[in-house]
């Protein structure tokens, strides 16, 4: 959004679907003098589950921003038996990065913070390796080394949750962070981590999926970003991309070109969190147009 843009509202709705919703969430901007700029909406017929966003400008809006979740709450969502969440577009969200020793998605991110286009602030990245200190400082963001093991792994989660509290951070990217977080540590961040990996899970599991998936011959390898659950990679997908492959293309090239789709992967979907386009229900994720 061009900084020359009013601000605005964001409102994220899913309820039981039944007659009128729309009517009613316009009509309650409408007469509070707001003036709608984007409105997408989905019914799930087999949930029989409404889903929307709609976003308005504050600029003239009747309503204080203090007075829009009592208001909306009173007259539509509690009558509707609406789940909801409302957001502020000049906002910025706080956004905290894992990673490990691979660098191809934090490359990738930090280009996109620092050109503007990720409207992110970044307080601090953490790692459980030394090995991509030098990158991050060149870009002038806390680094925290925070080494982990079997047996330091709970001290060395609380230690980590102590900072990122620290630093108010309101969601995580796992940027190709070689570690399982715990269930303890996922439920401080209901879904507000987001992970990438390889789409070749779970054929080809272990160290080494590209070399695996070489020697079967494939025709076809991606990515998929999700958010994290307790479960294991198998959380809402927010993003999916595929590249076809020949017998052509040897392991080293089947690695750059994953390592394409993953830093692209999980820049959309990180782009899609902080636009406020995504909306979990029942571990799938409608993400908004």
């Amino acid at each position: 959004m061009s900084t020359n843009h009013s601000a605005t509202a964001i409102i994220r709705i899913h309820c039981p679907d039944q007659r009128g919703i729309v009517a009613r969430v316009t009509d309650f901007i409408h007469r509070n003098n707001g003036n709608i700029v984007a409105l997408d909406q989905h019914t799930d017929r087999d949930e029989k589950r409404f889903f929307m966003r709609v976003e308005w400008e504050l600029e003239g809006f009747e309503l204080s921003r203090e007075q829009i979740e009592p208001a909306f709450e009173f007259a539509i969502a509690t009558p509707c038996k609406m789940k909801w969440k409302l957001h502020f577009s000049d906002k910025t969200p706080r956004m905290g990065l894992f990673v490990s020793k691979m660098s191809h998605c934090l490359y990738d991110i930090l280009a996109r913070y620092q050109s503007g286009e990720m409207k992110v602030e970044i307080p601090v990245i953490i790692s459980n390796h030394k090995d991509l200190e030098e990158v991050v400082g060149k870009f002038g963001i806390p680094f925290v080394h925070v080494p982990v093991t079997a047996e330091t792994k709970a001290q060395q989660e609380q230690k980590a949750l102590d900072i990122l509290k620290e630093h108010e951070v309101d969601f995580l990217v796992l940027a190709r962070y070689m570690q399982i977080l715990s269930p303890k540590f996922v439920d401080h961040y209901p879904e507000r981590i987001i992970n990438i990996h390889h789409s070749f899970l779970p054929a080809f599991i272990g160290a080494k999926p590209y070399h695996a998936a070489h020697a079967r011959g494939v025709k076809i390898i991606g990515a998929t970003s999700h958010y994290v659950t307790s479960d294991l990679d198998a959380g809402p997908i927010i993003e999916q991309d595929v590249s076809r492959i020949s017998h052509h293309d040897t392991v080293e090239r089947l690695i750059q070109k994953g390592r394409d789709i993953e830093k692209i992967v999980l820049s959309r979907a990180v782009m899609a969190h902080i636009e406020r386009k995504t909306l979990v229900y029942k571990n799938r994720t409608v993400v908004f147009q």
